[in-house]
């Protein structure tokens, strides 16, 4: 039987993550889940959860994290960017315990949690560029964003042009032109070249987060010669990408 356990990375209520392990005991790939909701607390990591049961099951094992959010203390610049850093870097505190292999870990993150499975894939590269982050310990494989935020300063704009107050503005504690500095280091488009494969996939009639976003970083990365691949679902909206039942995640899953 698969086990699941609550394991915290830090003393904050949200600094913890659900580790699901598989029947088998061979050593398997290791796939971390960031969850979404624009970064803000009222969302959460249960999300992730017909997912992680859905990979569990299929013999991976999975991470589920949970990271400090807009509304909680410590959420937004830069909790929540660190927060996710020592999430991933809890697996080296308790591989032994749970004979886990730490040389095949992929990051797959929903709408926001995309974003920051994009960016922790270019802090393998930008580790050493700033020391505003905590360093990233755990060498990733592979980084999936499904329905990504890849553009801050593009994602700020659709919600400026929308009348929505941004949640960007919020995480970032600032507009694109008040702390760029920040932007440049946040956003993943930002931060190409990487040297992780990645893979962006996102639906043709997303109302959250327009497939333009993924379109344009895989242009970009694609400039850079980056070993990125993008996949255009037609008719798919946001949510149905991270529903196990659909052939959207059926599609996810031929990624891995």
């Amino acid at each position: 039987m698969a086990k699941k356990i609550k394991l915290f990375y830090g003393e904050n209520q949200s600094q913890f993550g659900v580790l699901r392990l598989p029947e088998s005991e061979k050593p398997t790939a290791i796939i971390v889940l960031i969850h979404g909701g624009f970064w803000q607390a009222k969302y959460n990591l249960e999300e992730n959860n017909p997912i992680a049961e859905d990979l569990t099951r299929r013999g991976y094992v999975t991470w589920n994290i949970e990271y400090r959010r807009l509304g909680e203390k410590g959420g937004g610049w830069t909790g929540t960017f660190n927060d996710v850093i020592d999430a991933v870097n809890h697996l080296t505190n308790i591989k032994e315990t749970y004979h886990l292999d730490l040389s095949n870990v992929t990051i797959i993150g929903h709408s926001a949690g995309g974003h920051l499975a994009l960016w922790l894939a270019a802090r393998t590269v930008h580790k050493s560029l700033d020391y505003t982050f905590n360093e990233l310990a755990v060498p990733i494989q592979k980084a999936i964003s499904l329905a990504g935020v890849t553009d801050l300063k593009k994602m700020w704009e659709s919600h400026e042009a929308k009348g929505i107050e941004s949640p960007v503005c919020k995480l970032m504690g600032g507009t694109p032109s008040k702390v760029p500095e920040r932007y440049n280091i946040a956003s993943p488009i930002e931060l190409l070249p990487t040297d992780v494969d990645q893979v962006l996939v996102h639906g043709e009639v997303d109302q959250h987060v327009p497939s333009e976003l993924s379109e344009n970083y895989y242009s970009k990365a694609i400039e850079h010669n980056q070993n990125v691949n993008l996949i255009i679902l037609p008719d798919i909206e946001h949510f149905k990408i991270i529903e196990p039942t659909s052939k959207a995640w059926g599609t996810v899953i031929d990624t891995l």
